[in-house]
């Protein structure tokens, strides 16, 4: 499969850029709405380790922004995903649906 498996994770990442519009997604952004959405914390370390894991299988594509005043003239990288990754969060989004399909009774979620 082009793209390869995804992890968990990287799919939580790839969800989240898909909310997101082009310009808008970078480090803090897209962990805040995990965490939001998912009640879980996420290292800063960890995001970005798997935001260069999917840039380097092409998954999502990276930029630096302009320097801005709010952050002392520190730039922003930008984050977006790229169409082999929503494709391949497409492939695992109904690979997931196939194998739960007819289990909602069985699982607990509370």
């Amino acid at each position: 499969m082009a793209g390869g498996y995804l992890g968990e994770f990287e799919q939580l990442i790839l969800f989240a850029l898909l909310r997101f519009a082009p310009g808008e997604a970078y480090g803090v952004t897209i962990r805040r709405e995990i965490e939001r959405r998912t009640g879980r914390d996420i290292s800063a370390g960890a995001l970005y380790t798997a935001l260069e894991r999917l840039e380097a299988r092409g998954l999502v594509r990276s930029r630096w922004g302009a320097p801005t005043p709010e952050r002392g003239g520190k730039r922003k990288k930008h984050y977006e995903i790229q169409p082999a990754g929503v494709r391949a969060l497409g492939r695992s989004y109904e690979t997931i649906r196939a194998m739960a399909r007819g289990l909602a009774p069985k699982l607990e979620t509370t």
